[in-house]
């Protein structure tokens, strides 16, 4: 059993972010496998060292400790741009210089992965691309390289996906960020959990939705797809999600406050 945690440093950890990696790093633990830390800095205009730090620090309190050094995405570009450089020769990405208000505009509806994309610029070729273009995958054409049916296994049951469904479902997702150049979420998490052999991914049920994305994707690249845990959100005593941007539910202000590892345990309902 490989697992990991795989923190975006944009802000400091929260009692979510506990609550996740807790319950990769003890599953890894009881199975005697490898628990691995990744750091997805993708997003250029947000992450900043110092928090990168503070996750190492937090994390190290919370008694984590991960079996080899912390991945860092941005240290590997390269190999995320080579993933589109495949799917390119493929014919299965395309340029897009779509902002969201033009989207919106077309009278495009919600999906998992926000506005469902009208395929605008679907015609368009790599040749065309310019470095402030996103990079989307065409699920359209990607029809021809997949099968009818794909599947997973998600909480411990079995999920189908209808491949067909998926371009009015999902649309086009974003490999690489508009503007930035920076790879995207559903590029860069697919990779690194191919790359390090990851066998089971436990996060938030809030990325559910997104899972077939991910899937395609493995298929689409040959990459194998690990057993999927999406776990509950920790709120608050109203019921609001917990999050980053809540600095009074930051791991560093409890520890300011005197709270212990095994306080934040229990408030996340781990074992101490």
């Amino acid at each position: 059993m490989i697992t990991r945690f795989a923190p975006s440093p944009t802000g400091p950890l929260h009692i979510g972010h506990a609550y996740s990696a807790l319950l990769a790093h003890d599953k890894a633990r009881a199975q005697n496998g490898t628990f691995l830390l990744r750091i997805e800095d993708f997003d250029s205009t947000r992450s900043r060292p110092e928090h990168i730090a503070r996750i190492l620090d937090d994390l190290a309190w919370l008694g984590c400790t991960w079996d080899a050094p912390p991945r860092i995405q941005s240290e590997h570009l390269s190999e995320y741009a080579d993933v589109i450089d495949t799917l390119a020769a493929k014919n299965l990405v395309f340029p897009c210089d779509c902002g969201r208000k033009r989207i919106l505009d077309t009278g495009a509806k919600s999906g998992p992965d926000g506005p469902i994309y009208p395929y605008t610029c679907a015609a368009r070729t790599m040749a065309s691309a310019a470095p402030t273009d996103a990079i989307r995958l065409n699920l359209k054409a990607a029809l021809n390289h997949l099968p009818a049916q794909l599947r997973y296994m998600n909480n411990d049951e079995e999920v189908f996906i209808l491949t067909s469904e998926m371009p009015d479902i999902i649309g086009a997702p974003i490999l690489r960020r508009k503007d930035t150049g920076d790879p995207a979420y559903h590029l860069t998490c697919t990779h690194d959990d191919a790359l390090q052999n990851v066998t089971h991914v436990i996060r938030g049920e809030d990325v559910a939705p997104l899972t077939p994305i991910h899937v395609i994707l493995q298929h689409l690249m040959g990459w194998p797809t690990p057993i999927y845990q999406h776990h509950g959100l920790i709120t608050d005593a109203t019921g609001k999600r917990l999050a980053k941007i809540d600095k009074s539910k930051s791991i560093a202000s409890y520890r300011a406050e005197g709270a212990t590892p095994d306080d934040i345990r229990r408030m996340v309902g781990q074992p101490t």
